[in-house]
């Protein structure tokens, strides 16, 4: 047994602590939520895990995502986390992407070589694009809502998809998912919390406090990227952070009651 993992296997038993070292997941979104989701299951005794972004860190992803710090605004999610996976665990086979899954690349994905699925993807079309491979791959998917406008974590819940109830993003699922003839069942992770928007800090997070096109990483367009949306809904840590942690769980006791 692996001495990193020996207070873990107190509670589940060198076999399903085996069992877990076996298992495949991938992780598709590694931003607030996704990325503690990675690091949980890694420090879980997941083995084998693809970890899936094709965003850089930028200076406003500091305050609620594992692998963004002052030192790696520019770095791409996926090489970052990738790096603090193996410090963790060195053993781990970790596949890091610096892609966007979608209907039109997903012959870039072997999602059948995955035992469990985490969509932690923030665009409604890309999530129900994994929504549907994951399905017509047969593989099991835990799927991640709405956790921006957020204080309180301790509403957070789970739920089949289609009892989900009180958050935005989770209605927009559902009924992207009818139009497209989509029937099937799972797990969600969501929060019936409803705060007020306040967007009178929108802006966008260039200059000196944006270090992205000193890195020569994301280039001008990506200072501005904050400048071109509508609205910037807020995020906390505590919010995101607890999420990723409920998807990991859901993982790790499917593996242990298998």
């Amino acid at each position: 047994m692996n001495p990193i993992f020996q207070r873990l296997a107190l509670i589940t038993g060198e076999d399903v602590l085996a069992a877990l070292s076996r298992t495949n997941v991938a992780v598709f979104g590694l931003g607030g939520v996704g990325g503690w989701c990675a690091e949980a299951l890694v420090r879980s005794g997941i083995e084998h895990i693809t970890i899936v972004d094709s965003d850089t860190v930028c200076v406003t992803n500091i305050n609620r995502q594992v692998e963004a710090t002052t030192k790696t605004i520019g770095d791409f999610k996926a090489d970052v986390l990738k790096t603090r996976l193996l410090e963790i665990n060195p053993r781990c086979n970790v596949t890091a992407l610096n892609k966007v899954f979608s209907r039109e690349n997903k012959d870039m994905f072997d999602l059948k070589k995955n035992d469990y699925i985490i969509d932690a993807i923030d665009s409604l079309t890309y999530k129900l694009d994994l929504i549907e491979e994951a399905a017509a791959a047969g593989k099991k998917l835990f799927s991640c809502m709405g956790m921006a406008q957020k204080l309180d974590p301790r509403q957070i819940i789970c739920a089949d998809i289609w009892e989900s109830s009180g958050c935005p993003l989770a209605r927009l699922v559902r009924s992207g998912l009818r139009k497209r003839g989509f029937t099937g069942n799972f797990t969600v992770v969501y929060s019936k919390e409803r705060l007020p928007l306040r967007t009178e800090i929108a802006a966008a997070c260039g200059s000196p406090l944006c270090l992205c096109s000193s890195k020569n990483k994301c280039g001008n367009d990506a200072k501005e990227w904050c400048s071109s949306k509508k609205v910037i809904n807020g995020s906390a840590v505590t919010v995101t952070a607890t999420a990723g942690m409920i998807l990991a769980s859901l993982v790790i006791q499917a593996v242990h009651s298998a």
